[in-house]
């Protein structure tokens, strides 16, 4: 694309291209110009449904409160002032403001993206042998295991740690470590995705929980047989410190949210089975013990980090990386759980918003992100009318005028003289 650019300047007749050029130049936005040239994206007036974004944006940016993470010393030198959203739609439209370039590692948002890939790779049968899939309603480092011994679910430290064995087992750890890298950028649509190095030493000085932890499932026999304890715990330690930023993490929470489909590359990253189970989990028990409050309010699968990041899911639609360091008291983003709070209260995007009947949000999905009104919509009444044996004096097609229905699409009927069929 910049060979294009560069050609351009310097011609005052435009550019002519060969096939192999324009391939050069597309490849990296393929699934966004093949949806804008059908006309079928998924936010059909994004930039309306942007500048939405970027006033939530603005109320979070004035919010104060929270402290930023200091048990793990890297983590305490970020400014508490930074914030970022950033979005990628399932078609591939971004859109991004405040401080989403700035690298800043996963920390527990890349749980439910490596439990994605022992499921891609291992399917839910064989992952769940050693793993959960309940809420713990306890604190995300205790030492605690279900009733059969097993970390309740992937989204607490246990439950990732055992996770993080199922990996690549026969592998050293720098392989499985590019393993990991490697299906992160293609999630990523081979955006950003880097390595603290410093952080990864912090968190092995400092972690004595999860050691403490990572003996106790030892003790329990939940790794698989043979794991190197000591050495699974590093590649925990590495998987937390893998950094991003706001703009490439949230292509790998659309790639999510489109069924594991990176909406960059159009590349297959993950397995159908892979996603849902993430979703699934992400949805239950990704938000620390805010999790059911979260569920409750917001209503969508999400993960936050230490670090401040909160991966937001959204099905079908988009994906969502809001980052701001400081935390409330139960280690989630303040600034992050206020976006996310204020989403759903703008856009009907809850998981249980009824999409015909609730008027009170407003649908970016239709054309002008306009209220869903309590209209009948493109049914085919004609079809209806025989299910139900309804005599043909019941309904009337009425003048296109006398409804606010697009004509162009809906044929608009009527009730007429109820009272004389009864």
């Amino acid at each position: 694309m910049e060979m294009l650019k560069e050609t351009l300047k310097s011609t005052s007749d435009g550019v002519m291209l060969d096939r192999h050029l324009f391939k050069k130049c597309v490849q990296s936005n393929i699934v966004l110009l093949t949806q804008a040239f059908r006309k079928k994206f998924v936010i059909p007036d994004f930039m309306a449904f942007t500048s939405h974004i970027d006033k939530l944006y603005d109320t979070g940016r004035n919010l104060s409160g929270g402290q930023v993470a200091d048990y793990i010393p890297q983590l305490a030198k970020f400014s508490p002032d930074l914030w970022g959203v950033a979005l990628c739609t399932v078609d591939g439209q971004r859109h991004t403001v405040g401080d989403t370039k700035v690298p800043f590692c996963l920390q527990s948002c890349v749980k439910p993206l490596k439990y994605a890939i022992a499921v891609h790779d291992h399917g839910t049968e064989y992952v769940h042998r050693f793993i959960g899939k309940e809420p713990s309603g306890l604190r995300f480092n205790k030492l605690f295991l279900n009733e059969e011994d097993k970390p309740h679910n992937p989204m607490v430290n246990a439950g990732a740690i055992v996770c993080t064995s199922l990996i690549k087992q026969k592998a050293s750890n720098a392989e499985k470590f590019d393993y990991v890298m490697n299906f992160l950028k293609k999630m990523a649509g081979n955006e950003y995705v880097g390595f603290s190095n410093a952080t990864f030493q912090s968190e092995r000085e400092s972690g004595d929980r999860n050691f403490a932890i990572g003996y106790y499932l030892k003790e329990k026999k939940c790794f698989p047989e043979g794991t190197d304890m000591i050495s699974i715990l590093d590649f925990y330690f590495q998987l937390c410190s893998i950094e991003v930023t706001c703009e490439s993490a949230s292509v790998m929470a659309a790639t999510l949210a489109n069924g594991g489909f990176c909406p960059i590359t159009g590349e297959r990253v993950l397995s159908p089975e892979a996603v849902r189970n993430t979703l699934s989990l992400m949805h239950s028990c990704g938000m620390y013990d805010f999790s059911g409050q979260f569920a409750f309010h917001v209503g969508l699968p999400a993960k936050s980090g230490v670090a401040g990041g909160i991966l937001l899911v959204v099905p079908n639609v988009m994906g969502i990386m809001c980052w701001s360091p400081p935390l409330d008291k139960l280690g989630n983003s303040v600034r992050g759980i206020q976006f996310c709070t204020d989403l759903v209260s703008l856009f009907n995007f809850h998981n249980y918003d009824n999409l015909r009947h609730f008027a009170k949000k407003l649908d970016p999905r239709r054309e002008g992100g306009e209220q869903r009104q309590h209209t009948f919509g493109p049914m085919d009444y004609e079809s209806l009318q025989q299910e139900l044996a309804l005599k043909d004096s019941l309904w009337k097609k009425v003048s296109p005028t006398e409804s606010n229905e697009d004509t162009s699409t809906t044929v608009i009927y009527r009730m007429d003289n109820v009272g004389e069929h009864d």
